[in-house]
C-alpha cells in the first residue's frame, strides 16, 4: 500500500514541478494581440541588462540632431539559455531601448546622463513557428503598448542577417555575450571570415 501511495504522491508533485517549470518558461515569452501586434513587456526593465551603446549608428552617412544612448534588455529564460549553449531559444525577447543623452542637469557639469522617458523601444523576438526567417523586428513609440511587425522589405532584416556575430543578433556589441559566444563556438562562420574583430 505505502509504494502506490508513494508512487501517486510522486507522480502529483511532478506533475505540479513540470507545470510551475512551464509557467516559469513561458512568464516572458512575446504575448501577441488577435491582429498579430506585439504587446510591449511591461516589466523588461526588470529582465537581464546586457549592455548600453553610446551614439552608435550602423550608417556611416547618417547625420543624428541629437546624441543618444542605447539600452538592451532580454527575458531572462533566453539569458540563462544562451550563456549555457551561446545560442538563442525560440521566444527570445531583445528589447532596445533608446534614451536622449543630456549634457546638464541637476550638478552634472561634465558628460552625459540618459533622460527620464525613451524616445522609442524596439523589440527583436525570435518566434519560429510564427515568422519567417524565425526573427521578426516590431517599433514602439513611447506611448505604444503594441506595435505591428516591421515588414521583412525594411533594411533591419538584410542588415542583421548579413552582420549579426550569432544567430542574426549584434552580439558583437555585447561584451559578455561575444566572450561566452567565443568560448561555446558560435560565432556565425560569415561574421568571422569577414575579419569583424570587434
Amino acid at each position: 500500500m505505502l509504494p502506490r501511495l508513494f508512487l501517486a504522491a510522486s507522480i502529483v508533485l511532478l506533475g505540479f514541478v513540470g507545470f510551475s517549470q512551464a509557467r516559469t518558461t513561458a512568464k516572458h515569452a512575446p504575448v501577441y494581440t488577435r491582429d498579430g501586434q506585439l504587446r510591449l513587456p511591461a516589466d523588461y526593465r526588470e529582465w537581464v541588462f546586457l549592455s548600453s551603446g553610446f551614439d552608435m549608428s550602423y550608417n556611416q552617412d547618417m547625420a543624428m540632431d541629437h546624441r543618444m544612448f542605447d539600452n538592451v534588455f532580454v527575458n531572462p529564460e533566453a539569458w540563462k539559455v544562451f550563456q549555457s549553449t551561446g545560442r538563442w531559444p525560440d521566444k527570445t525577447v531583445l528589447v532596445l531601448e533608446l534614451r536622449r543623452a543630456e549634457e546638464k542637469g541637476s550638478i552634472n557639469q561634465k558628460g552625459s546622463f540618459q533622460t527620464a522617458e525613451p524616445m522609442s523601444i524596439e523589440i527583436h523576438v525570435k518566434d519560429e513557428s510564427r515568422f519567417k526567417g524565425k526573427w521578426a523586428f516590431f517599433g514602439f513609440a513611447p506611448a505604444d503598448s503594441t506595435a505591428k511587425m516591421i515588414p521583412l522589405t525594411q533594411d533591419c532584416y538584410s542588415c542583421h542577417a548579413e552582420h549579426g556575430a550569432v544567430d542574426t543578433t549584434f552580439v558583437q556589441f555585447y561584451p559578455t555575450l561575444k566572450t561566452i559566444a567565443t568560448q561555446k563556438g558560435t560565432l556565425e562562420a560569415g561574421y568571422q571570415k569577414n575579419g569583424q574583430s570587434h
